[in-house]
């Protein structure tokens, strides 16, 4: 890769320590944050135990859009000590209702060129507008608002060179499908999406958003587009011309990879249950019963998503057999479907209308009936995500979606027999007054320094302190206690859903829905190692891919709590790799693959010297008590994050280096 790149410009403009070589960690200064309530709640409890008195980025937005269902006073009780944490601390407050957090945050605070962390793993879709947008685990959203770089492992840059224009009934959502297709949920790994061509000239915003969005299902560090006329013009719909620049890549440009897609050759894809990676032609699934067909999320959150559903089902009504359920993403939008005629076009065809917000997508209600294919536009399908048990999610665009809606069964939408709209005749109705800001009384803006000092924390009884763990000892002495195969999710480490969700201001109480899926008994299992005095806790062993999806931390910090030290994988997802650090879990691999075969479910593995191991570098080994052999291990860490491991976690390293940093030099550890 090349600085000409966008990715290279946008780096570059932002790095405080590093290079471009890839493999090696750079540190990144970050411009903005974002946060939702499933995990701000605990970014805020780690702002208090950091000491912060005022966020030190630009600008940063808390979103509530998760737990939105007030079915006891937990929710609601989230809902105040949110707002309450961020007037004392200085960020925006997004009340329940504005919107999914990454659309509302494009249309009201994203800026091209800016480098954003977000306590979400779809952050990535701010890279649709033009910036260096990272999904994080929470606890390093906490330390970029108290000022510290965002340090990540320089990946490859590849560059997707889009050619020609989508077909009619094709849209953006076929064209990550396409990726996913090709490459799998693992193919991003280590790798910064670039999208560049003549084929972007169709691609407005909120198309970009769809497929930079996505590009977490691909495992990728992030996706990035360039800043260029379509920018200029959803900025300006927006109100927000002024924040607009131009960034393209060079003549210069090089990628380390580089890959050509032809739009023109694309046709309607879905992914089947249960993996967004299990990707077909709509055509081959043609005729399968459908039970639900939801359009809505982050992954599908503009417009022109909802109006191309109304201009199809007008004059229809969806099979009786389908819930046709209609998710807006944000305020704004609900309101310009209800100006253009498409909400009532919807409502007619039996459309279920729900808040605006993320909802089944992450489990919050919708859930479909046992054993009914459900048809969704969201972003994933792992087992279960969606609140059954037992269910049976496709991704797919809002043209299948609803064709498939409309007659029961999934239909490819190009056999409908009606002429598709052109783009243009889709798109948002214009607003009186250019430059007016629909949402600025959705949102609370912070408050001056003097008045938000005198903010107290609003805690409900559901809210605690964030739980201190004990440094890695010099001997270490585990069992394993479970044995997994590839691409375990964060959903199948800890689920979202109704019962789960909102406990997330409650690490303790939520530790006990840990590996529910995949072992009803953890929890007792894990407690009854911690009894015995001759262990210090267990370990899990995994394939490839571990950690995929969510960036929640809590599934990190949750096992964690019950005695999880050590993670031995033959790949992880990059930011659960990042959130086991975070909170002391030492993620390793096998230094050769004949090594895994001597360890399994029930083993015990003594670490002599481990923590002096990791503090000299170099390779680890662990004595297989139980076969009697050894195995060698290895780690893939910095010494910056051998330094958290040892510590116990990264905020009981912050804190000591804080407050040294005070200690040496007075306001210095304000950085």
């Amino acid at each position: 890769m090349t600085t000409e790149t966008v990715t290279g410009q946008l780096i570059i403009d932002h790095l405080e320590e590093g290079n471009l070589e890839p493999g090696g960690e750079v540190a990144l200064r970050v411009d903005q944050c974002l946060l939702q309530d499933a995990t701000g709640t605990l970014v805020m409890l780690e702002l208090e135990v950091l000491g912060l008195d005022r966020i030190e980025v630009d600008l940063a937005s808390q979103h509530v859009d998760h737990n939105l269902i007030q079915g006891d006073n937990r929710n609601a009780d989230d809902h105040l000590f949110l707002l309450s944490a961020c007037q004392r601390y200085g960020l925006h407050y997004c009340r329940p209702g504005t919107g999914v957090s990454h659309a509302v945050h494009m249309q009201e605070f994203g800026v091209p060129g800016r480098c954003l962390a977000g306590s979400d793993s779809h952050s990535c879709a701010a890279g649709g507008l033009g910036m260096l947008a990272f999904g994080c685990g929470g606890v390093e959203v906490a330390l970029a608002l108290a000022g510290e770089p965002l340090r990540i492992v320089m990946p490859e840059v590849w560059g997707i060179e889009l050619r020609g224009e989508l077909p009619d009934w094709v849209s953006a959502k076929d064209v990550v499908l396409e990726m996913l297709r090709r490459f799998g949920v693992d193919g991003g790994l280590g790798r910064v999406l670039e999208y560049r061509g003549e084929g972007l000239a169709g691609l407005d915003v909120w198309d970009r958003h769809v497929i930079a969005n996505m590009g977490a299902e691909l495992g990728a560090t992030t996706t990035v587009f360039p800043s260029d006329g379509r920018t200029r013009d959803f900025l300006e719909r927006h109100g927000r011309a002024g924040d607009w620049r131009r960034i393209e890549a060079g003549d210069g440009a090089r990628y380390d990879r580089e890959i050509v897609l032809d739009l023109d050759r694309l046709e309607p894809l879905i992914a089947l249950p249960s993996s967004p990676g299990n990707v077909v032609p709509v055509r081959e699934v043609a005729g399968e019963p459908v039970y639900q067909a939801y359009l809505g999320s982050s992954a599908n959150p503009g417009h022109r998503d909802f109006a191309i559903a109304a201009h199809m089902v007008k004059g229809r009504v969806a099979d009786p057999g389908v819930s046709f359920d209609i998710n807006p993403s944000t305020r704004r939008v609900l309101e310009d479907l209800s100006r253009d005629g498409s909400l009532q076009a919807l409502v007619q065809a039996g459309a279920r209308l729900h808040q605006a917000g993320c909802n089944g997508c992450i489990g919050m209600g919708q859930a479909p009936a046992t054993g009914r294919n459900s048809l969704r536009t969201v972003p994933r399908n792992f087992p279960g995500r969606s609140g059954t048990p037992e269910d049976s999610v496709f991704l797919c665009s809002p043209e299948t979606a609803v064709a498939s809606a409309l007659f029961g069964e999934i239909t490819d939408p190009r056999t409908l027999g009606i002429p598709c709209p052109p783009r243009e005749q889709l798109e948002a109705p214009a607003r009186e007054g250019a430059g007016r800001r629909d949402l600025v009384s959705l949102v609370v803006a912070p408050l001056a320094d003097d008045a938000a000092r005198r903010v107290a924390l609003v805690k409900g009884p559901n809210i605690t302190t964030f739980p201190e763990l004990e440094p890695l000892p010099e001997d270490l002495v585990i069992e394993v206690l479970l044995e997994l195969g590839d691409d375990v999710s964060t959903d199948e480490i800890l689920p979202a859903g109704m019962r789960v969700l909102p406990f997330r201001s409650n690490p303790q109480r939520i530790a006990e829905f840990c590996f529910k899926a995949l072992e009803p008994d953890y929890m007792g299992a894990a407690r009854r190692l911690l009894d015995q005095d001759d262990l210090d806790g267990h370990a899990v062993i995994a394939g490839n891919n571990y950690g995929q999806g969510s960036s929640r931390e809590h599934a990190a910090l949750a096992p964690r709590l019950l005695g999880l030290r050590v993670v031995v994988a033959r790949s992880f997802a990059r930011i659960h790799w990042q959130n086991l650090v975070n909170f002391g879990v030492l993620p390793l691999r096998f230094a050769d693959e004949g090594a895994a075969d001597l360890v399994h479910e029930g083993s015990r593995l003594r670490f002599p010297g481990l923590r002096s191991g990791l503090e000299a570098g170099g390779g680890l080994r662990a004595i297989v008590e139980d076969a009697g052999g050894e195995v060698g291990l290895v780690h893939d860490l910095s010494p910056r994050q051998v330094r958290y491991v040892l510590a116990g976690g990264v905020l009981a390293e912050t804190r000591t280096r804080r407050g040294q940093a005070v200690d040496a030099g007075g306001d210095r550890a304000s950085r």
